[in-house]
């Protein structure tokens, strides 16, 4: 049966970034005895045939009698002969997704990539494939409370028997290694976006001689701490109201966008029942609107420009009683999950060891925001339950391998100061800062050529002009959408 992610309004609002976590040193591992397996294999979001494998790893690698996993592993062939020896491994965001759900890139960011190099994308420990540690989303979970949406998260943390602990991000990047060596690749490129910004760094700073070079989207900082995002998501709510008020139809429209956004987050705050007609089923449904999930959903809008441009026309219909709108955008992201959704309990495993450790009270401060305050505040419960012992925070050394760094300007979760902030710990870096995108630059305009251009010649200057001829998207004013 299809199952999703609990709760898809808190994983809105659940980062889809991380920070830099300290890397495994590196050990003499032998490799594997034998080559696995490859079988030709057909997954959603790929037209064509790729080949799949299964790499055998030890779950614990401080204790090999503990037992093992297996990390699946997903290559696209490059397409013209003689390809080159160095692929590139694409590692997901999250922490949650797996490189089996973002395929689609296939046809988007890796087009040009792929005409010389092997694509490897590679299912993270407790995600996809790799033994995805998730919860079972039911139909009636859209209409509980948040109390109740919680009590059902922490009895999905207690009946799972996962051993949380070995799910971090510093073993998997000692399960990278193992791939890598398991399907004889001498060196390989690596492509992170957003936490896989953090996975791809940690694999450098573990490995750093099966690294050849690094791209990241959406890059997270070494000292980035997934649940205290408020200065970055507030900012880019803030640069989306100054856009609406300097474009003459959107300010036309939506004069008092400010005035009505606060309104509602505030009647949010003590919850708002709402009767109204379920966008999906055109029947007559009550829900309750809170603060978590008002932030939630703005929280997550936030991540894409045109999607973001469509906010307005939410907020003001929201304000004028018309929640419709809104509660099908809510929606959204749990009904475009795909097979399995986000890995939860992965999410909380590393977030829990890694991130709300270093959630101190003068950081909280500085980092409060209205639409990321709701999950700051409900995370240490949860962590409490996940039960996971912390990782502590080690200094960043030095990346050697040359890195193309991408960030869009609108990002409200990792930022371009974030990337400069990773970009100080790595000796040959190249950091673009992309006005009009949001969270992830790789698909849009030039970036595809860009990419292929710096894996070809990683020490060459890099004319990334082009992308500044990315435009704006255009405000929605009704419910027809955009404007042309």
């Amino acid at each position: 049966m299809k199952t999703r992610s609990i709760l898809p309004a808190l994983l809105a609002l659940l980062f889809a970034g991380g920070a830099a976590a300290a890397g495994a040193p590196e050990a003499p591992n032998a490799p594997p005895s034998a080559k696995p397996a490859a079988r030709t294999c057909h997954l959603p979001g790929a037209e064509g045939a790729l080949r799949c494998i299964a790499v055998p790893v030890p779950l614990d690698y401080g204790k090999p009698a503990a037992g093992g996993l297996k990390i699946h592993v997903t290559v696209a062939p490059a397409f013209r002969e003689g390809a080159k020896a160095d692929p590139l491994f694409v590692l997901a965001g999250g922490p949650g997704q797996a490189g089996s759900e973002v395929l689609i890139a296939l046809s988007t960011a890796f087009r040009r990539v792929r005409a010389t190099r092997d694509i490897v994308f590679i299912d993270q420990r407790g995600t996809g494939l790799s033994g995805r540690l998730g919860c079972e989303e039911r139909p009636e979970h859209e209409t509980m409370s948040d109390a109740e949406l919680e009590a059902e998260i922490q009895r999905c943390i207690k009946n799972s028997r996962a051993p949380f602990a070995a799910y971090t991000t510093a073993n998997a990047a000692r399960d990278l290694e193992q791939v890598r060596r398991a399907l004889g690749y001498a060196k390989v490129n690596v492509f992170g976006a957003s936490y896989g910004t953090r996975l791809g760094q940690a694999y450098a700073r573990a490995f750093p001689n099966s690294v050849r070079a690094l791209i990241l989207d959406a890059v997270a900082a070494p000292d980035q701490v997934i649940p205290a995002g408020g200065r970055d998501g507030q900012a880019a709510l803030d640069k989306l109201f100054e856009h609406c008020r300097k474009d003459a139809g959107c300010n036309k429209a939506y004069p008092n966008l400010r005035a009505e956004f606060d309104s509602l987050a505030a009647r949010a705050e003590g919850g708002i029942k709402l009767s109204i007609t379920d966008p999906r089923t055109a029947q007559p449904v009550t829900v309750t609107m809170s603060g978590q999930r008002f932030a939630g959903t703005v929280h997550s809008i936030l991540y894409s420009p045109a999607d973001a441009r469509r906010l307005p026309f939410l907020i003001h219909s929201a304000y004028r009683g018309r929640w419709e709108p809104f509660i099908a955008r809510q929606n959204l992201s749990g009904d475009f999950a795909g097979e399995g959704g986000n890995a939860f309990l992965l999410h909380l495993a590393v977030v829990c060891a890694e991130d709300v450790p270093h959630m101190t009270p003068s950081l909280m401060k500085d980092e409060d925001a209205v639409i990321t305050r709701p999950l700051a505040d409900r995370m240490p419960a949860m962590c409490k339950t996940m039960n996971v012992p912390a990782v502590p925070h080690a200094t960043p050394t030095m990346i050697e391998a040359p890195a193309l760094l991408f960030s869009g300007a609108l990002d409200p979760i990792t930022a371009p100061r974030r990337a400069e902030a990773a970009a100080r710990h790595m000796r040959r870096a190249n950091h673009v800062v992309v006005a009009n995108a949001g969270h992830g630059v790789s698909q849009l305009g030039c970036a595809p050529r860009l990419m292929r251009e710096f894996l070809d010649k990683p020490e060459a200057r890099l004319d990334t002009k082009c992308l500044a001829e990315i435009p704006p998207p255009t405000f929605q004013l009704g419910s027809a959408g955009p404007q042309p």
